[in-house]
């Protein structure tokens, strides 16, 4: 069983568990005026009341065999029937008191919606379409069946007043579900919700390596440890999370958790002095408290925010660059610094690179790609470096897998490189164990002389 099945399977036997609790429900209140009806010697009553139990009876044996459709459609159709008869043998208007009963199909149509949404049928509409009509035909009409018996005004004094209010009740209830079930994350989503909660998460981090072969920074990159799955790819529950609105929670979780790293390696002589790049999405970004929550983390862990690089990609600038730049301003006044990502993917235009406060240009992998593909790939590499320089920008190539790659790219003028030449993602841990590592194997011994292999080639060595 797959996970999206498993938890639908968790949804049904919840649901199953909800329709059981309400079909008890039905039952006791059909008992209890069966009771008072037997008191008062009106066995038309007790017998429509019975009915009522029947029902709400035979709904609860086809749940408890787990059978939830047809349980839904059987209640469903049994209940209209029964309102319907209801209100046309006992439930008589008058000037005093007017049809009440008939409220309740309103909540029938109302359910059988709930019920299409969950499982999309034509017979859940339908049934819900012939509640609407029948409920329409008893409020606009006074008829009633030719062998009707007709409540009792003693009794309709309260019922008028009962009715109105369960059937109101049960209205606004089916419109809470109803929310909770538009809103309600599914599937891998929900547990996605839930692996924040439980510690699932965790940063791994990719050195990045400027034109001498030192590692200035470094990129937080968000892996989910799936207790069942293992570790799920970022591609597999990033769109999950765009798609379901959860980019803000996982953004906020990344972010927090920077800011503790950073503080953790604040006093290491070599961690020390590493910048520590964080992707920002969009919704993340155009979160109203965005900006209070990045000052927040910055000075709650006492970090220098200088070492915090915030990761923006071209899907920002879509929705007020005005507002985009004064976000952006106002966070570095601060301190904090601005690497425009996967730069040439997205909305790229040449107005906008001019107004945003950028510290640096990333490359997409794709272009690097494309550079040792063809000419133009090479000449469009080396228009967006150039670029990128004359603006002021540092200019960080991603992706990098090869030394032709590297080679290319340090010929054509940029600062920084990141890809799998120089190290994959890895944890915590493992990324401060082998950056030491690093560190001392390019550290010159004392009385030795200086070491004749470049300063990269023995940080590649490491990282690999």
């Amino acid at each position: 069983m797959t996970v999206n099945e498993a938890e639908a399977d968790k949804q049904s036997r919840q649901l199953i568990f909800i329709y059981q609790i309400a079909c008890v429900m039905v039952i006791g209140i059909g008992l209890l005026w069966a009771v008072f009806f037997s008191w008062k010697q009106q066995w038309p009553f007790v017998m429509a009341d019975l009915i009522l139990v029947g029902v709400a009876a035979g709904g609860w044996l086809l749940l408890e065999t787990g059978r939830l459709n047809a349980a839904t459609i059987a209640t469903q159709l049994a209940l209209m029937v029964f309102v319907t008869c209801f209100a046309l043998t006992f439930d008589q208007p008058t000037a005093a008191f007017p049809r009440n009963t008939h409220l309740y199909l309103l909540d029938i149509a109302f359910l059988g919606f709930i019920n299409h949404v969950r499982h999309p049928s034509k017979i859940h509409l339908v049934i819900a379409a012939a509640c609407l009509c029948l409920f329409v035909v008893l409020a606009s009409t006074s008829y009633m069946f030719p062998f009707a018996q007709p409540i009792s005004d003693e009794i309709r004094t309260n019922g008028v007043w009962v009715n109105s209010i369960l059937a109101t009740a049960l209205l606004y209830g089916g419109i809470y579900a109803l929310q909770r079930e538009f809103t309600r994350p599914k599937g891998l989503a929900l547990q996605l919700r839930n692996a924040v909660r439980n510690s699932e998460m965790q940063l791994y981090f990719q050195p990045q390596i400027d034109d001498a072969g030192t590692i200035r920074g470094t990129e937080a990159l968000l892996r989910w440890q799936h207790p069942e799955r293992g570790q799920i790819p970022p591609g597999d529950f990033i769109p999950v999370a765009e798609e379901a609105g959860l980019m803000p929670l996982l953004g906020g979780w990344v972010l927090k958790e920077a800011c503790r790293t950073l503080a953790a390696w604040s006093d290491d002589p070599v961690l020390g002095k590493l910048t520590l790049a964080v992707n920002v999405s969009a919704s993340q970004f155009q979160v109203e408290d965005f900006e209070s929550s990045v000052l927040e983390a910055v000075r709650f862990h006492g970090i220098d925010p200088s070492r915090l690089k915030l990761e923006l990609t071209e899907s920002v600038l879509v929705h007020d660059l005005a507002s985009t730049v004064t976000r952006m301003e106002n966070l570095r006044a601060q301190g904090i610094r601005f690497a425009l990502d996967d730069f040439g993917t997205g909305y790229s235009s040449l107005s906008y690179l001019r107004r945003l406060p950028l510290d640096e240009l990333k490359i997409d992998r794709s272009f690097v790609q494309e550079s040792q593909e063809s000419e133009r790939g090479a000449a469009l590499v080396r228009s967006i470096v150039q670029l990128g320089l004359d603006l002021g920008f540092v200019v960080l190539a991603e992706g990098i897998e090869t030394p032709d790659q590297h080679a290319f790219l340090l010929d054509c003028g940029c600062h920084e490189f990141q890809g799998y030449h120089f190290g994959r993602p890895m944890p915590e841990a493992d990324f401060a164990a082998h950056l030491h590592r690093a560190s001392a194997s390019a550290s010159p011994k004392p009385h030795t002389a200086p070491m004749e292999q470049p300063v990269q080639a023995a940080l590649a060595q490491s990282f690999t």
